[in-house]
């Protein structure tokens, strides 16, 4: 009786453990997809003038991307120094981004960390986000941090996005936001780390679904993939030459 008990304990919590797996790829799948048609959007949007917050179209991918860089982010700090996180006790994609992508070349960390007028983490990402595009680097900025393996892991749970192949996929879309002029004001209520972050799909149920990228295999296998460390890529930048590709002949074609 009590054997029969243990191992319908058993099955029920790995039954458990599948599904909570296949919800978090279908997350992942959702907003890579949904980031999809966002860049998509902006890259139609874009004259000759350059883009700002009064965009609804880049309000819209800037939730999205923050959505991307907050995806299973650890809610307790790993090990290290306290000197690592904010000041104000709140951690944010900002805590990764600045330890991930102090390599970058004249990167802009250091300015952001200056600021005066922006203080949490979470006004310091969005004030990233927006000068990233500003230097047309957003692509470069995150796959560097991509190549910092040990720090990606320490701030993201297994089966996030920034840990799985869906990240070189980010990169490669994001490539196509070069041939975009950027022009933000870094203050203001969108960078004061109370209002939040919400994803306005309604623009995206013009595209059909031939736009996914995972068929129903490849979707079952990334959710059985997530159940296991030893199964996830060791470095999760990977070359998927295709589609950057695409992003990269269409960033072209824009600036010619």
């Amino acid at each position: 009786m009590e054997a029969s008990f243990v191992q319908t304990t058993m099955a029920l919590g790995l039954s458990s453990k599948k599904a909570s797996s296949r919800n978090v790829a279908v997350e992942r799948k959702n907003l890579i997809t949904v980031c999809r048609f966002s860049v998509k959007t902006l890259l139609e949007k874009y004259t000759a003038e350059p883009i700002d917050d009064s965009s609804e179209e880049f309000v819209n991918f800037a939730a999205i991307l923050e959505q991307i860089l907050s995806h299973r982010f650890k809610a307790c700090a790993p090990a290290g120094p306290v000197s690592w996180f904010s000041s104000d006790g709140q951690r944010g994609f900002w805590d990764y981004i600045r330890l991930a992508c102090s390599k970058v070349p004249n990167n802009c960390v250091s300015s952001i960390e200056n600021m005066e007028n922006i203080s949490t983490a979470r006004a310091k990402g969005r004030a990233w986000i927006r000068v990233a595009l500003m230097e047309k680097r957003m692509s470069e900025y995150i796959t560097t941090a991509l190549r910092d393996t040990r720090t990606t892991r320490r701030f993201y749970d297994s089966g996030a996005i920034m840990l799985r192949d869906e990240a070189t996929i980010l990169t490669g879309m994001l490539i196509g936001l070069s041939a975009i002029d950027f022009s933000f004001c870094l203050k203001g209520e969108v960078l004061d780390g109370k209002t939040p972050v919400v994803i306005d799909y309604t623009p995206y149920l013009k595209f059909t679904q031939s736009y996914d990228y995972l068929t129903d295999e490849e979707e079952r296998h990334s959710a059985e993939s997530s159940t296991s460390e030893d199964n996830s890529p060791e470095h999760p930048y990977l070359p998927l030459v295709t589609d950057e590709d695409s992003w990269y002949s269409k960033w072209h074609k824009m600036e010619q």
